[in-house]
Formats: structure tokens, C-alpha cells, sequence
């Protein structure tokens, strides 16, 4: 009998302890993995912070984390490891799995750990500086449209930025935004900002607010071949973005020691895609805010963009593959990876080559959700070297075993519809050695 109760609590190390209660046990849980989002007048569906809202969904969450559905975290942890990853540790699973299975007790309110502070619409706190659209836009009902705003900074000094955090002003329409520094170069926003585009625009259909890729321009599937054709964007890489908000994505928040700047006088904008809605007319005035750093940082935040234009996935193919490398000429710090597609992209793999010949995976995504289009912070930032290459894979499932897809029987481009595709990753990094103005 000793040895049998002995196993048993080994296989189910809160087999004999205390009942967990929400109070005791479980917010504290809550509070460290969920309520970011899980909190009233914020993206998820329920709140998580006090018990009368959390009680009615407990099987429910049972079921959610026990699948390791949330938190949201799709990296394969085979391949590298990553500081902001949430998921929840085995002994926190255990304890909101125990919780439920006893009836999801509440326990006595007195043990409640004091709730995260926030402030309403800004999960990073009150910013230093808030710059929004410049006007409350009317957006059209039963169409997307991608509209840019330009809007001044006022800025009379430059200011270096640890941080910074879109707030769309209309969540029931904003999908996506990009907040662009404006270019004295404007070659250096014609990816981004598809309203200046003159290498793309032969091959590109604009309607509307929208633009897309020609039925009948060029496809190149495999930008990593080694005579791959001289294209708009199937090489080097394009400048990034001051900052992104995407369904599922946190704030750009960058390292310690890091930061971003914004020249005096700036102007920025504001790429803001509206997802098809209906019913009553709606209105949006998203904003964007600073975090100031305490000054001049050790390392200069940078963050280059990889597109494939190109790509064509035929109709009823469940494994389309589609690449894009680049080669580096210098050496990086490499911090983070953002892939970015639409409903039929299945998973996603970064390789490096090293000069050496020695492969590595950096990141893999195993299963891509449109839904939650996350960044991967690396722990540990990976120095590569000049004349190291990094190959990004894409599959797409254009079947219908996808129950995501909108219409299998269709060839689908590159287009800004998410009914379309896209295949881009947002890659942040600092120059290696030192700082670069």
C-alpha cells in the first residue's frame, strides 16, 4: 500500500495536497499568463480577474490549457528558446487542472494576490508620447480597405524609444496597422507603404483601397535558388517598421540596452488595414505610443522585412511550398522572428547556413494560425556571421482539409485580402559589433 500511494502522487504531484482554490492558487496563475488579454473591454472573450467572471468558463479553460491551446504559443520546443514564451509550466497546469476537477473552489478572497495594474487600452501603461491618425475616420461598411495616414510628430528633438504600442481606436474593425517612420528615401517605405511602389507597380492591380499581384505576373515559388530571377524584393531585404499591431501580437517592446529613433521633425504613417464589416456605420482614430528611453542606448533596435511577391499556390495543393532567403554582408545579432501570412499558411521554418556549411533551425512554427500571429523573442540573441544565409520555408494548405480556407478550387497570389496570401517575416536585430546611427 505504502509503495502504491507512493507512485500515485508521483504521477500527480497535487494528488494529496491541498485542494487548489482560485484565490490561493489559480489567479496567481491567471494574472502571470492570461489577463493581459483576458481582462474587460480587451481582445479575448472573458475576463480572468476576479472569480465571479472566471468561474462560469472553467471547463472550458480546463480544456484550453490542458490542450495547450493558451495561452497561445506555437514555436517547436526543439528549436531554440524564447523569453517571452507563456506557455504555462507543468506544475501551473496541474494546479488549474486540480482546481476545476474539485468543483473550481474560490477559496477565501483574503488570499488573492493584488490585481495587475492597467491602464484602459494600453497594455504597456500610460505612454510618454501618444500620436494618433489626425482624424476619426469613416470607414466604409462591406469592404477592406488599407488606408494610410500621414501625420506630423511635432517633434523639436529626436527621441530614442525602448518601446511602443499601437492602440487601434475601433477594434471591431482594425485588423492590422504598421506605423512607418517617413523616408527622405522613399525606396527605403515602397514595400511597406504600398501608396510609393515603382519597382512593384507593373506587376501590381490596385482596388480600391487594396493591391495585389497580377494573375499573370512572373511566379517564383523558390526565391533560394541560386539563379532566381531579377524581381522586386526576392532579395536583400527592406526596411522595417517602427512598430506593428496584428491579431495575437504583443507590443514592441525591445531589449534592454536597446532602443529606436525617431529624428526631430518626423513624419509618420500610418498603414491601417479595415476588415470588412457590416451593419451600423463605424468610425476609428488609432493611435500609437512612445515609450521614451532614458537615453542614447549601447545598441541601435533595427528590424528588416523578407517578402515573397511572387508566390502562386495552385488550387486544391495541401502542401505548397513557397521560400525566401537572404544573405548577410555583415555580421548580426539576430532577437527576433514575426512571420506573417494568411488563412491557408500551415507552418514555417527558419534556417541559417553558416560560411561553414553548418545548418541550424532557428524557429519552428509547426502549426501557423492566422489568428494569433505572434512574435519570437529569442533568449539568447544569435550572432551570424557575414556570409551566413537564412532560408525561410512556408507551406500552404490550399485544400479542402483546411477548414480555414476560403475557396480551395482557386490559384492564389500575393494580395492585401486576408481571402488572399501573403509570405512575409519581420526580423529584428542590432548591427554586430556596436552601434550604428
Amino acid at each position: 500500500m505504502v509503495r502504491f500511494l507512493t507512485f500515485a502522487f508521483l504521477l500527480h504531484p497535487l494528488a494529496f495536497s491541498a485542494t487548489p482554490t482560485f484565490s490561493k492558487d489559480v489567479a496567481p496563475i491567471f494574472y502571470k499568463h492570461c489577463v493581459s488579454c483576458h481582462r474587460p473591454n480587451d481582445i479575448a472573450p472573458m475576463s480572468l480577474l476576479d472569480y465571479k467572471a472566471a468561474r462560469p468558463w472553467a471547463k472550458s479553460i480546463r480544456q484550453a490549457v490542458s490542450s495547450r491551446k493558451m495561452p497561445p504559443w506555437f514555436a517547436d520546443p526543439k528549436f531554440g528558446h524564447f523569453s517571452n514564451d507563456p506557455s504555462l509550466a507543468t506544475t501551473e497546469l496541474q494546479t488549474i487542472t486540480a482546481w476545476v476537477d474539485a468543483g473550481a473552489p474560490e477559496g477565501n478572497p483574503a488570499d488573492l494576490p493584488a490585481r495587475p495594474k492597467f491602464v484602459e487600452g494600453w497594455q504597456l501603461g500610460k505612454p510618454d508620447i501618444i500620436v494618433d491618425i489626425g482624424e476619426d475616420h469613416q470607414i466604409k461598411l462591406g469592404e477592406d480597405a488599407y488606408e494610410h495616414f500621414t501625420v506630423e510628430t511635432n517633434f523639436k528633438e529626436g527621441k530614442w524609444i525602448r518601446a511602443a504600442e499601437i492602440k487601434p481606436g475601433n477594434r471591431q474593425v482594425v485588423h492590422h496597422v504598421h506605423v512607418l517612420l517617413v523616408q527622405d528615401d522613399l525606396k527605403l517605405m515602397e514595400v511597406a507603404s504600398t501608396t510609393n511602389s515603382p519597382a512593384l507597380s507593373k506587376f501590381l492591380v490596385r482596388e480600391g483601397k487594396l493591391t495585389r499581384i497580377r494573375a499573370d505576373a512572373p511566379v517564383v515559388n523558390d526565391a533560394c535558388v541560386a539563379d532566381v530571377p531579377d524581381l522586386p524584393f526576392l532579395t536583400g531585404s527592406q526596411e522595417g517598421a517602427l512598430a506593428s499591431f496584428l491579431p495575437g501580437k504583443p507590443p514592441d517592446t525591445f531589449p534592454a540596452g536597446t532602443a529606436k529613433w525617431i529624428p526631430p521633425g518626423s513624419k509618420l504613417e500610418f498603414v491601417v488595414h479595415y476588415a470588412s464589416t457590416t451593419g451600423k456605420a463605424q468610425t476609428d482614430r488609432t493611435s500609437v505610443g512612445f515609450y521614451l528611453a532614458s537615453g542614447p542606448p549601447e545598441q541601435v533596435m533595427r528590424r528588416m522585412d523578407l517578402r515573397n511577391f511572387f508566390l502562386s499556390i495552385p488550387a486544391n495543393d495541401d502542401n505548397h511550398m513557397v521560400r525566401r532567403c537572404f544573405d548577410f554582408q555583415d555580421d548580426r545579432l539576430l532577437l527576433s522572428f514575426t512571420p506573417h501570412m494568411h488563412y491557408r499558411a500551415k507552418d514555417a521554418t527558419y534556417e541559417l547556413t553558416r560560411p561553414n556549411g553548418k545548418k541550424e533551425i532557428l524557429l519552428l512554427v509547426p502549426r501557423y494560425d492566422f489568428n494569433w500571429q505572434l512574435v519570437y523573442r529569442l533568449q539568447n540573441p544569435v550572432l551570424v556571421e557575414k556570409g551566413s544565409r537564412l532560408m525561410v520555408t512556408v507551406h500552404y494548405d490550399n485544400s479542402s482539409n483546411n477548414a480555414a480556407n476560403p475557396d480551395p478550387k482557386q490559384v492564389v497570389r500575393w494580395g492585401d485580402k486576408t481571402e488572399e496570401e501573403m509570405m512575409t517575416s519581420w526580423i529584428e536585430y542590432l548591427d554586430a559589433p556596436g552601434p550604428k546611427r
